[in-house]
C-alpha cells in the first residue's frame, strides 16, 4: 500500500469518527498530536481540505448521490466521497482516476458490498462535469 493510500485510510478514520461525534476532523488530528497515526502529513492536508470545502463538498454528494441524501448515507460512504472530491476537485497533483480508483478501493474493503458500485458512479459524474462545477 503507497504511502498516500494509508495516508487516505487514516484520514478516513478521522473523518469517519468526526462524523460520529459531531465534532472537527482537524481538531481531533490536532489533539492527538504526532502519535504513529498521524505522521504521514498528506493526512493533515486531507482533513483540512475537506474541511475547507465541506459545504461544497457536501453540495455535491447531495446533487450527485442521486437518491440518497446525506443523512440516509453511510458515514463511511460519505467520508469516502469527501476525501475523493477534495482529491478531484482542489487536488491538483493526484489523477483523477488514481482518486476515484483509491476511494472505490476503501470502498470496497471496508463499506458493504455495493457501496463501491456506488461510490465509483457519484465520483465517475462529478469527473464528467469537474469542468462545469464551480468550486
Amino acid at each position: 500500500m503507497s504511502a498516500r493510500s494509508k495516508a487516505r485510510k487514516r484520514a478516513l478514520d478521522f473523518l469517519y469518527e468526526a462524523d460520529i461525534k459531531k465534532v472537527s476532523a482537524s481538531e481531533l488530528f490536532a489533539a492527538r498530536g504526532a502519535t504513529e497515526l498521524s505522521q504521514e502529513p498528506y493526512v493533515a492536508v486531507l482533513l483540512q481540505g475537506v474541511s475547507d470545502h465541506l459545504v461544497k463538498i457536501d453540495e455535491l454528494i447531495v446533487t450527485y448521490a442521486q437518491g440518497w441524501d446525506m443523512d440516509r448515507m453511510p458515514p463511511i460512504d460519505r467520508n469516502i466521497l469527501r476525501i475523493a472530491i477534495f482529491e478531484i476537485l482542489w487536488a491538483a497533483d493526484i489523477d483523477l482516476q488514481v482518486a476515484c480508483d483509491q476511494a472505490v478501493e476503501l470502498a470496497k474493503s471496508i463499506s458493504t458490498d455495493e457501496s463501491s458500485s456506488y461510490i465509483n458512479g457519484v465520483l465517475g459524474r462529478i469527473i464528467k462535469l469537474k469542468d462545469s462545477i464551480a468550486i
